[in-house]
């Protein structure tokens, strides 16, 4: 994946099977289940980019998070805070060697989550 590029976004829902059949019929994803995530229903829309939808608040934050690729996570929140920014989330790793991610607070208010691959798993 390439640095910058929009690889997942997380859609929170109140009612996941919802939300589901909803983005299921006006978009046409089909979605997956992962044992280690519950309440997080992934899918694909690309061949390097997809999401996931999940519980509000539980398994996915509050709002709609986009995630960008970056080379290092904490190259990226020192720039996030240093450009005015906030650090709302450390780097923290996913388990089973996919990756590791953090959530930054851009100058607009709005929450951007960063991704890095750590090149073990299917990240």
């Amino acid at each position: 994946m390439a640095k910058g590029e929009i690889t997942h976004v997380e859609f929170p829902a109140d009612d996941p099977e919802r939300a589901k059949r909803f983005y299921g019929a006006v978009a046409g994803w089909e979605f997956g289940d992962m044992a280690e995530f519950p309440d997080y229903h992934l899918f694909r829309n690309g061949e390097r980019s997809g999401g996931a939808i999940g519980r509000r608040g539980q398994s996915t934050g509050q709002v709609i998070r986009l995630y960008i690729t970056v080379d290092s996570l904490e190259e990226a929140c020192a720039a996030a805070e240093a450009n005015g920014g906030a650090v709302l989330e450390q780097p923290s790793d996913i388990g089973g060697g996919m990756g590791r991610f953090a959530v930054v607070r851009d100058t607009e208010g709005s929450e951007v989550g960063l991704w890095q691959s750590t090149g073990e798993g299917a990240g």
